[in-house]
C-alpha cells in the first residue's frame, strides 16, 4: 500500500466552497477572506487577523512596518525552516541564530544570552506545532534588564518600547497554549501558514494575527497592512470594482502579498470542521505513540503539559535514540522502498548553503544537530487509517532492526 506523507484534506465542502467562489464571479480578495479572517480570529482568539499569500510574505510584511534597518538583529532559532530567517534577510534585517531544547523549540535561555541593543525582533517557531515557552519569553522582554538593553531606530520601534514577539506559529494552528489560550493568540503578532502541507490550507497563504499592547490599535494595523499587502493602494479590487468606485491612490511602497478568495474558500471549509480534522489527526499521533513507546529507542515528541498546552499534531518528529545521520538516512531509503513516504523536519539553517557562505556553522548549535540528526516525520493527516499507521511503524520498526540491530 502507497503512503503518502502529507495529501491535503479535500473533501465535498471544500469543493463545493470553491465551486461557490468560481462562480460567484469574484475569485481574488474579497468577502471568502474577510470570512476565513473571521473564523482564524475567532479561533486563536487574536484581536484581528490578515490573510496574505503566504507566511513569508506575511513575515516580511511585519518586519517591513516595524522598521527593520541594516545592523538590525532579529533573534531566530537554528531548527527551523529557511523562511524564519529569510523573511528578516529580506526585510534589511540580521538572523541571529541560537540553539534549541530537545523539545524542538527555541532555548530562552539562550534568546537572552543572544541580545544586544540591535536586537529588535525574536521569531520563536512551535516546531511540528507545539507552542513554545511564550510566557517566559514575554517576561524576558518585558525585564527591566532587557528593556534597558532596547535601542529603537524606527517610529514603531519606540511606540513599542521593546522588543517585539513574532511567534512562527506556521505549524501550530488550533494548538492550545494553555486551557483558555491558543496558538496565535499569546504574543505580540502571530502568523500561521495555510501551506498546501499544513492542518488548514488555502494551497499558498498565511495568516497574520495581531495582539499589540496599547497604545497599538490591532484594527487600525489590520487596516494599515492589508492596504500595504495591496501595493499601498487605497482601496483593494473588490471596492473598486463597485459601480463608481475607480478612484484610489497609492500612499506607498508597499507589496503585492494579498490572498485571493479562491484560496481562501479552501481554508474556510476546512477551519469550519477544524474540531474533527484535529480529532482525526490526534488519533493518529496517539496510535504511533502507542505503537512505538514499547521501543527503548523511539523518543515520542512532545504534545501536552500540565498546564493545558497541547500541540496541533501538526508533525510526528519521532527521534531514534543513539543512530548517526547517516544510519537516520538509511532508515529513510528502507522506509521508502516500502512505499511510506517520511520526512526529516527540517535541516537546521547553518547546514544550508546559503547560511553557510553568511558564516553560521552548526557546530555552534549541538542540539539543533541532534535533534536532526535522529529526527524522521512519520505521516499524520485526517484520511491516514489504523491499518496504514500500522503499516508505518512497521517500516519504521523494520528499517531500525535492519540498520542498527543487523549491524551492531
Amino acid at each position: 500500500m502507497k503512503i503518502p506523507f502529507s495529501p491535503p484534506f479535500i473533501d465535498d465542502a471544500v469543493i463545493n466552497e470553491v465551486t461557490e467562489t468560481l462562480r460567484s464571479g469574484w475569485i481574488t480578495t474579497g468577502p471568502k477572506c474577510k470570512a476565513l479572517e473571521s473564523e482564524i480570529q475567532k479561533l486563536s482568539g487574536a484581536g484581528s487577523v490578515l490573510t496574505v499569500n503566504s507566511w513569508t510574505s506575511g513575515a516580511i510584511l511585519v518586519l517591513t512596518w516595524l522598521g527593520l534597518k541594516d545592523g538590525d538583529e532579529v533573534i531566530v532559532p537554528a531548527y527551523t525552516y529557511s523562511a524564519t530567517a529569510l523573511a528578516v534577510l529580506h526585510a534589511g534585517g540580521t538572523p541571529v541564530m541560537v540553539d534549541v531544547n530537545e523539545d524542538f523549540n527555541i532555548c530562552v535561555e539562550q534568546i537572552k544570552k543572544a541580545i544586544t541593543p540591535r536586537t529588535k525582533a525574536i521569531i520563536p517557531v512551535d516546531i511540528a506545532g507545539y507552542p513554545c515557552d511564550y510566557d517566559a519569553i514575554m517576561a524576558l522582554v518585558k525585564s527591566p534588564d532587557i528593556m534597558a538593553k532596547y535601542e529603537a531606530t524606527s517610529p514603531i520601534q519606540r511606540q513599542l518600547g521593546r522588543i517585539l514577539v513574532l511567534s512562527d506559529a506556521a505549524h501550530s494552528i488550533g494548538a492550545h497554549y494553555t486551557e483558555t489560550r491558543r496558538a496565535g493568540g499569546v504574543t505580540d503578532i502571530a502568523i500561521f501558514s495555510l501551506h498546501a502541507v499544513k492542518n488548514i490550507t488555502s494551497a499558498e497563504g498565511g495568516a497574520i494575527c495581531l495582539n499589540l499592547p496599547e497604545p497599538f490599535d490591532n484594527e487600525t494595523l489590520y487596516t494599515q497592512l492589508r492596504q500595504f499587502s495591496l501595493n499601498c493602494q487605497t482601496k483593494d479590487a473588490f471596492s473598486k470594482s463597485k459601480a463608481g468606485g475607480w478612484r484610489y491612490d497609492i500612499t506607498g511602497m508597499g507589496f503585492k502579498m494579498n490572498m485571493a478568495d479562491v484560496n481562501a474558500a479552501i481554508a474556510l471549509a476546512q477551519i469550519r470542521q477544524i474540531d474533527k480534522l484535529y480529532a482525526e489527526r490526534k488519533r493518529v499521533f496517539e496510535r504511533y505513540a502507542t505503537l512505538l513507546s514499547k521501543y527503548p529507542w523511539a523518543m515520542i515528541p512532545p504534545t501536552v503539559n500540565a498546564q493545558g498546552k497541547e500541540s496541533s499534531y501538526h508533525i510526528f518528529a519521532l527521534r531514534i535514540k543513539g543512530i548517526t545521520e547517516e544510519q537516520r538516512d538509511q532508515m529513510i531509503d528502507l522506509i521508502a522502498s516500502k512505499e511510506v513516504a517520511v520526512n526529516v523536519h527540517f535541516i537546521p539553517m547553518p547546514m544550508l548553503t546559503l547560511f553557510k557562505g553568511l558564516g553560521y556553522k552548526i557546530t555552534d548549535y549541538p542540539q539543533a544537530y541532534a535533534n536532526y540528526a535522529h529526527e524522521i516525520s512519520l505521516p499524520i493527516y485526517p484520511q491516514l487509517t489504523n491499518e496504514m499507521v500500522d503499516i508505518v511503524v512497521d517500516a519504521v520498526i523494520k528499517a531500525y532492526d535492519h540498520v542498527v540491530l543487523n549491524h551492531q
